[in-house]
């Protein structure tokens, strides 16, 4: 059952021209061990602590580069927890920082990835990652999930200097898979991703793991679904 799909009509029209599939890291890569450490590491307070990660993880990377003073998903992401920590007066000595931080480079590859990304290859699919992690996590999600040779192309927004949802970072897709942005579909993992991929004029396909309402931010994705089987199901229909 999905949280939110779009209309059959919708799908149809959106699927019809697939020949590539452009991917946020987290449909493919499972985040959640990286909070579950937290727990481990503050008993009762990991959650709480996580959940501040999170967003501040995402504000800081967007407040630098509107800002003009741009810092790496990895960079923003140990200043987010920095400020976490802090906000909750949690002790955060550099032996638990570099853990967690750490937990960024063990990422695995949801349950239902492999086989999903081997349908959609076997379909004649182009696939790509799209991401505003760093090429050192993307590969290293890649090699710990035994996904080697699956994507054409690793595609970090770091190169740009520039984090989704910039227009120029969706447009890393079109110049690397060489085609027009109709035969392109994104794959997102949050709701801003959605928007963004939404406004460049992207398909955008919404693997929306956690179950999380849809951004009011005026645009919806062309379909939604729970996992990346049921995305691999539907682009092969």
């Amino acid at each position: 059952m999905t949280a939110w799909a779009a209309s059959p009509i919708a799908h149809a029209s959106a699927t019809a021209k697939i020949k590539a599939l452009a991917f946020d890291a987290f449909p493919i890569l499972d985040p959640r061990p990286v909070f579950a450490l937290a727990e481990r590491l503050f008993p009762g307070r990991g959650t709480e602590l996580s959940n501040i990660w999170r967003i501040r993880q995402f504000e800081y990377q967007w407040l630098r580069a509107l800002g003009g003073q741009y810092a790496d998903f990895w960079q923003a992401t140990e200043d987010a927890l920095v400020f976490a920590a802090s906000t909750l007066k949690l002790e955060l000595p550099a032996a638990k920082r570099e853990q967690l931080m750490a937990a960024y480079l063990q990422l695995q590859a949801w349950p239902d990835v492999p086989a999903a990304l081997r349908s959609l290859k076997d379909a004649g699919i182009r696939l790509a990652f799209l991401s505003n992690a760093t090429a050192k996590i993307l590969r290293a999600g890649i090699e710990n999930s035994q996904l080697q040779g699956v994507f054409e192309h690793v595609l970090s927004t770091d190169p740009l200097r520039r984090y989704k949802p910039d227009p120029r970072a969706y447009q890393m897709a079109m110049d690397a898979f060489g085609l027009p942005r109709e035969e392109i579909g994104f794959v997102a993992f949050a709701g801003w991703d959605v928007a963004g991929a939404k406004w460049f004029g992207f398909p955008t396909f919404w693997v929306n793991r956690m179950n999380v309402p849809i951004e009011e931010l005026g645009v919806a994705p062309d379909a939604s679904v729970k996992t990346l089987a049921e995305l691999a199901a539907l682009l092969r229909a």
